[in-house]
């Protein structure tokens, strides 16, 4: 048995490469071999969301606070609140985050696969994240 302390794993920004705005992540766990599985809090300010991305065994986020958006290639944008979960399977390319004037957090849940555990790609344009 292992239990992991708050606190115990410091808070990072997110990196613009993966994110447009304020992004905050909380790691709450990493899996141990012969586990794939790592999970974090992730905290989107308004108007802040990921870039598009894949994960290779897919993705679970589970809405913690506030509103956020969540978009498929291809789907409309849909809105995400506190309770929904959101399933993301495996290569499909999406983004998630913030709505425009309200912060939103969530539980990130994925999979790693061959070490990695997701294929990020390019920025969410403005246009994108807020058709007119």
């Amino acid at each position: 048995m292992k239990i992991s302390r708050v606190g115990t794993a410091p808070s990072g920004k997110g990196p613009s490469d993966w994110f447009t705005g304020t992004v905050r992540i909380d790691p709450l766990f990493a899996a141990e071999e012969p586990g794939r599985v790592t999970g974090a809090t992730v905290t989107f300010e308004p108007g802040a969301r990921t870039a598009w991305h894949t994960h290779p065994a897919g993705q679970t986020l589970v809405v913690t606070s506030g509103l956020g958006r969540v978009q498929r290639e291809g789907g409309p944008i849909e809105e995400i609140r506190p309770g929904d979960v959101v399933w993301f399977p495996a290569g499909e390319k999406h983004w998630h985050g913030a709505a425009p004037e309200v912060a939103m957090s969530h539980i990130a849940i994925q999979e790693a696969i061959d070490g990695s555990a997701v294929t990020w790609m390019e920025q969410v344009s403005d246009t994108q994240y807020a058709p007119a």
